[in-house]
């Protein structure tokens, strides 16, 4: 439960946001219901996702494993929520996105992806855990300016999660809505 009221003031920025997160998402997120409480925050947080989403050195599945890999480890299940929902409609494999936070176990993910997921939990651990043979792997693997690009999606993600942590914010349904079958169950 929300710690915080997630009805805010009702000012031209609140109304306009929340058209445009009924439209372009089909409901207004519960993080943005939050941030409408300081409009200075939710504007700087709207110019910032809109500048986060223009980066493109990183390929957009490992982008998106590590995004979830560190969801998953601070236990922000409004971003697992959401994240299942956002890579499912980009056509990301299913059992990918079902498997993050067993990762580990799972036989769905190639040595890079694994070393992706092992860097994002690794980076978000406190203090960070972060070895200088796994940032040596991925800066070979994926290029420097990749790595740095994997390094702040990391680190972006830990702000996003520990703040909907922080408030109390939890799934909204987003992942019901794409149809994500659970792999480990049998298929009929």
């Amino acid at each position: 439960m929300a710690r915080i009221s997630l009805k805010p003031r009702n000012t031209v920025l609140n109304r306009f946001v929340q058209w445009y997160c009924t439209r372009a998402y089909g409901k207004v997120m519960d993080p943005v219901k939050a941030s409408g409480h300081h409009p200075k925050l939710m504007w700087a947080q709207l110019r910032f996702e809109q500048n986060v989403s223009k980066w493109d050195k990183l390929d957009p599945d490992l982008k998106a494993l590590a995004v979830m890999a560190s969801a998953a480890s601070i236990g922000c299940s409004w971003c697992m929520d959401f994240g299942y929902w956002k890579e499912h409609g980009r056509g990301m494999d299913e059992r990918k996105l079902r498997d993050v936070p067993v990762w580990r176990e799972s036989e769905a993910y190639s040595d890079v992806e694994r070393d992706v997921m092992e860097y994002a939990e690794a980076m978000t651990a406190n203090p960070p855990e972060v070895s200088d043979e796994l940032a040596a792997r991925l800066v070979g693997r994926l290029g420097e300016a990749a790595f740095v690009e994997l390094t702040m999606m990391v680190a972006v993600e830990n702000l996003r999660s520990r703040y909907n942590s922080a408030l109390g914010l939890t799934s909204q349904g987003f992942k019901d809505s794409c149809d994500l079958r659970d792999v480990r169950a049998p298929k009929g």
